[in-house]
């Protein structure tokens, strides 16, 4: 049964973390044997040294289930605790039925609801946001959210702008339903804030689909564009959530953003005013991970130690549509 609302507010606190990292590392030195590039050039203006590819055979689901079980561990509950999982992701198994579906069965759920998120790099905080509403109404009371991609297999290894830039893997979050004051000190997911502009697609997309082209498509991106809005679109809805919440970057503990890139990830911190110290960076480990990288980021921060029950954690992140979106959360 749901929690009762009559003692105070639901929150969705968060119960758990997980990760999964395909086994094969490619350094940059590894991909100047297979385009022009060097590892200068790509640390100079990425941040990345390595990223994690796939093995054949290796799916989408596949990571994304070992991040939920490594998470469920984490959080002390079982499979049979989740009714709800909701997985973000740009590289599904298949057209249909959902990767959330092959996860929910690979997890041995039978009960609940499983669908994908599909917002390229914002997807796992578009995720989250989505899960918190469904826990918030209390139709459901514990949720894995998963972002899980294989990048590997829509990128085009001929193009030196882009090849280098993405990596394979899987995060995962429980989330719980929680009673609680619903003040900005209680635990939980305290606001989040998304935005599209579908006016922006030829700067990141794919050129690919099944209503299109019948087929899976290659990555394409105008880099210089992207960046030039992408600092702009994360502070705003950081904004947004310090207006709604009350809350002030000098009070964040912890600032998580997506891992894209670490010139983006610099400039958008230093213009909100948040401490280099407060900066979860992993994109030097893992790359672009798209809807994987938040989650990736939060569990290394979290198994480091620096993650602590009771900080106050941003994330953020911004994806092909264009879409990007915050959410700023209570741990």
């Amino acid at each position: 049964m749901p929690p009762s609302k009559k003692s105070g507010v639901l929150r969705s606190v968060v119960r758990g973390m997980g990760s999964y990292l395909p086994e094969r590392c490619v350094t940059n030195h590894d991909l100047e044997a297979m385009v022009e590039t060097t590892d200068d050039w790509i640390v100079q203006r990425t941040g990345i040294r390595q990223r994690h590819v796939a093995a054949e055979g290796e799916t989408t689901s596949m990571l994304g289930t070992k991040a939920a079980q490594a998470a469920l561990a984490d959080a002390q509950l079982t499979a049979a605790d989740i009714d709800l999982i909701i997985v973000a992701t740009s590289t599904p198994d298949y057209t249909f039925p959902a990767t959330a579906t092959q996860i929910q069965a690979a997890l041995g759920i039978t009960h609940g609801v499983a669908f994908d998120l599909q917002a390229v790099c914002s997807g796992f905080v578009f995720a989250v946001a989505t899960a918190d509403k469904f826990l918030r109404s209390g139709s459901h009371k514990r949720a894995l959210v998963i972002g899980a991609e294989t990048f590997s297999r829509i990128l085009d290894w001929q193009d030196r702008t882009t090849c280098v830039l993405f990596g394979d893997g899987a995060g995962a979050m429980v989330l719980e339903a929680q009673t609680n004051a619903g003040t900005l000190a209680d635990r939980g997911v305290i606001t989040s804030h998304l935005r599209s502009d579908g006016r922006h697609r030829a700067k990141l997309y794919v050129d690919g689909g099944p209503s299109s082209t019948q087929t899976v498509g290659h990555l394409r991106m105008e880099g210089k564009e992207v960046f030039r809005h992408a600092v702009g679109m994360v502070t705003d809805v950081i904004k947004d959530a310090y207006a709604a919440s009350g809350a002030t970057s000098d009070m964040l503990d912890w600032f998580v953003p997506h891992q894209a890139n670490k010139r983006i990830i610099d400039a958008s911190a230093e213009k909100l005013g948040i401490s280099p110290s407060k900066v979860v960076t992993t994109v030097h480990l893992h790359g672009n991970t798209s809807a994987a990288s938040i989650p990736l980021a939060l569990t290394v921060a979290r198994e480091d130690g620096r993650i602590k029950t009771g900080d106050l954690v941003m994330i953020e992140a911004m994806g092909g549509g264009f879409t990007w979106g915050s959410a700023l959360i209570r741990w």
